[in-house]
């Protein structure tokens, strides 16, 4: 009686995992006869389970299915002997996997095993709604009923492992896979194990913590509950464990449990990807705007919150000239520097490109911002060393307090905003608070950038021209193009619509559209004056730059040698091949070129020996208290000194009164620039004044030109 009662209760257990796996299952003896299948197996191809019946010819299926619609792209024959050729080929027990197209389009994942005596155990899953996830699902089905049929060697080939326990707890089948991640000696995987038993010893071996016992403990209360549930517990070493569980209709159940640790580790790795930037690591907007919504409720409750925004100085100039290579380099080093400047409970982020910003929470003192403020300009304003150079940039700051400046984060962020921008109106690496008004101003550069966008096409622009006069020649040896913009019948100042054209890129096309008005109406001057156009870092960029030069002279049939581009000294923060590839090449065509502002910004002596300029552009600030300053003097008379024996001419800027040219007379300055003789003047104004002249602009005794000397020469040539 016992073998016949324990063959029952086999029979019994085999039929309840069959009917409750969710999955499709058969199987075909090595005749291709049914021998076993369950209902999922009748519905996903939609067979009537009164037509199926022991012994039926896999022949006899194939019809069947077709007449349901299945297999749609293939006749009954071509399919039948392909799969026939497919089991064939994998007598060997090994698992095998394919697909098959059913009525409507829905994908069925099959899988197939032989094992000898038995046939080929073939499960059928849909993954038409979740094909992503096919074959994970295809792996924890064919697992689950290749333990509900004690195949073990196919159990023993998955990756997950498995556990089967009876009603009354007792292990019936597990594989090697559950052996391995929980490391159980062997008299814990032979059947009849007692389930509180194996727990008992993981509680003694492998959790040693009461949170791991206690969500083991709670797994296994919820299974009583006879759910099915998912749920991850950790185990000793910090592994987390995939637990999923199914009970059984008799009242005992079929666990999977899958290591997740490489995976959740890749999911934390994403998250952090997600919310922070990648080339600082430190939190990126979308994280910084989070927390600060958060702080929204301590603001609720009357806390104080700071924000600080940061917009790096001269950052723009390193990229330009250096490369977007040095430029990351340096960002990573600010990043350093700002996180040393602030405190442990501070939030420092990236926002994009060269803007950082920091929020304080909480602040128990109100001067607490400004004193991180200064710490941050001081940090960043030290050198930067990378790769043998060194370059300077500096930090602008705004600063908005909550709740004064507002209560969420949009309003902060956008407060500091404009407090950043004033920082940066006040001369920059320095910060200033927010205060009502500043948003007039934001809203006036965003004006400039809209307008500067089609002032071209509306013919906004025009260029005027500041007579440059040579001291020992006594004319006028050059004229330097000034771009004018009048915006509804408004100038506009170069001071506020300059530095926009530059951020935004503009510059590279209204500095072309400046260089060849520029050559054009100088062509039509009489004499030889030289026509001076200041040139843009942005506008090096351009690989083609020289062909653009060479374009806009023989547009306007101008001779190379009246042709006088200025650089400022930040194009030459590094000697870069590029950019001194392209001073020679402008150079070889007989162009000259001039350093501009010199005395400024990166001022060094090196800049005067990495290119042979004709000509150096003593800044206008020196001019200032010229006669009764001693340091400017000899400032200006050590540069005119040196320019002179590196075989530069040397002109002035902004010379005003008759005291400061007469000691730039003394100290040997070769050109004046400035309102002393004239203010930049009109095309036409130009042409008078080189008509009624000569060509040298002037008389011997340098009278000013002004407006009634030029109307006075315009009625001399009537």
């Amino acid at each position: 009686m016992a073998g016949p009662a324990i063959i029952t209760d086999e029979a019994l257990l085999l039929d309840a995992a069959l009917e409750n796996i969710p999955y499709g299952f058969c199987v075909w003896n090595s005749d291709f006869r049914l021998a076993l299948w369950n209902r999922h197996y009748c519905d996903i191809y939609n067979f009537n389970p009164a037509r199926l019946h022991r012994g039926m010819t896999l022949e006899e299926i194939v019809r069947y299915s077709a007449e349901q619609g299945n297999h749609p792209d293939e006749t009954p024959e071509a399919f039948l002997d392909s799969y026939r050729r497919e089991l064939l080929a994998n007598r060997g027990g090994m698992r095998a996997k394919s697909r098959e197209v059913l009525a409507g389009g829905r994908i069925i994942e099959t899988a197939h095993a032989f094992s000898p005596g038995l046939g080929w155990v073939i499960t059928h899953e849909d993954v038409t709604d979740d094909i992503a996830r096919a074959e994970i699902l295809y792996r924890r089905k064919a697992e689950l009923e290749r333990q509900n049929l004690r195949l073990d060697a196919a159990v023993n080939n998955i990756s997950q492992g498995l556990s089967m326990f009876d009603a009354e707890g007792r292990l019936v089948i597990c594989n090697t896979a559950y052996q391995r991640i929980y490391d159980l000696p062997k008299q814990y995987l032979k059947p009849g194990a007692l389930h509180k038993d194996i727990l008992a010893y993981l509680f003694e071996h492998g959790m040693s913590s009461v949170r791991d016992r206690e969500s083991y403990l709670r797994w296994r209360r919820d299974a009583n509950e006879r759910r099915e549930f998912t749920k991850s517990v950790n185990q000793l070493g910090g592994r987390s464990i995939l637990l999923q569980h199914h009970p059984m209709k008799d009242g005992g159940w079929v666990t999977t449990h899958e290591d997740i640790t490489e995976q959740l580790e890749r999911e934390a790795r994403i998250t952090h990807l997600v919310r922070h930037d990648p080339l600082t690591d430190l939190p990126n907007r979308m994280h910084f705007l989070g927390e600060v919504a958060s702080a929204e409720t301590l603001i609720a409750r009357g806390e104080t919150v700071a924000v600080l925004f940061i917009d790096l100085d001269h950052f723009k100039a390193i990229n330009d000239t250096l490369g977007h290579a040095m430029g990351d380099a340096v960002l990573k080093q600010v990043a350093a520097r700002l996180r040393s400047a602030t405190r442990d409970t501070d939030l420092l982020a990236r926002l994009g490109a060269d803007q950082f910003a920091i929020l304080l929470r909480p602040v128990a003192d109100p001067d607490e911002p400004a004193r991180i403020a200064e710490r941050i300009v001081g940090a960043v304003a030290g050198p930067f060393r990378l790769d043998g150079q060194q370059v300077n940039i500096g930090a602008s700051i705004g600063i908005a307090m909550a709740p004064g400046d507002g209560s969420t984060a949009d309003a902060l962020l956008k407060n500091a905003d404009l407090a950043c921008f004033r920082a940066k109106s006040d001369g920059r690496s320095t910060y200033h608070f927010f205060e009502p008004g500043m948003d007039a101003v934001l809203q006036r550069r965003r004006r400039i950038e809209a307008g500067l966008r089609t002032a071209l096409e509306r013919d906004e622009f025009r260029v005027v021209f500041q007579p440059l006069v040579g001291l020992k020649e006594n004319r006028v040896t050059c004229f330097e193009a000034l771009l004018r913009w009048e915006q509804d019948g408004a100038l506009v100042s170069p001071v506020e619509f300059i530095p926009v054209a530059e951020e935004t890129g503009l510059i590279v096309q209204i500095g072309e559209w400046v260089l060849r008005e520029a050559c054009r109406i100088a062509t039509g001057w009489r004499g030889e004056a030289r026509v001076a156009v200041n040139m843009s870092p942005v506008q090096f960029r351009n690989p083609r730059l020289v062909e653009l030069v060479q374009s806009a002279l023989a547009e306007a049939g101008l001779a190379p040698g009246r042709l006088e581009l200025e650089i400022t000294e930040s194009l030459l923060l590094n000697d870069s091949e590029q950019v001194l590839g392209t001073l020679h090449r402008l150079r070889q065509l007989g162009i000259r070129v001039a350093l501009d502002d010199f005395g400024t910004g990166y001022s060094s002596l090196s800049y005067l020996r990495s290119f042979p300029f004709d000509k150096i552009k003593i800044d206008r600030s020196f001019m200032r208290d010229l006669s009764r300053n001693a340091e400017s003097l000899a400032i200006i008379k050590a540069v005119i000194g040196l320019g002179h024996s590196l075989g530069m001419s040397m002109t002035a800027e902004g010379v005003e009164t008759e005291d400061q040219l007469k000691a730039l007379r003394t100290q040997g300055c070769d050109e004046i620039q400035g309102f002393l003789f004239s203010p930049p003047i009109a095309p036409e104004a130009v042409a008078t004044l080189l008509e009624s002249t000569g060509g040298r602009g002037f008389s011997a005794d340098l009278k000013p030109i002004t407006a009634g000397n030029i109307t006075r020469l315009r009625r001399r040539r009537a």
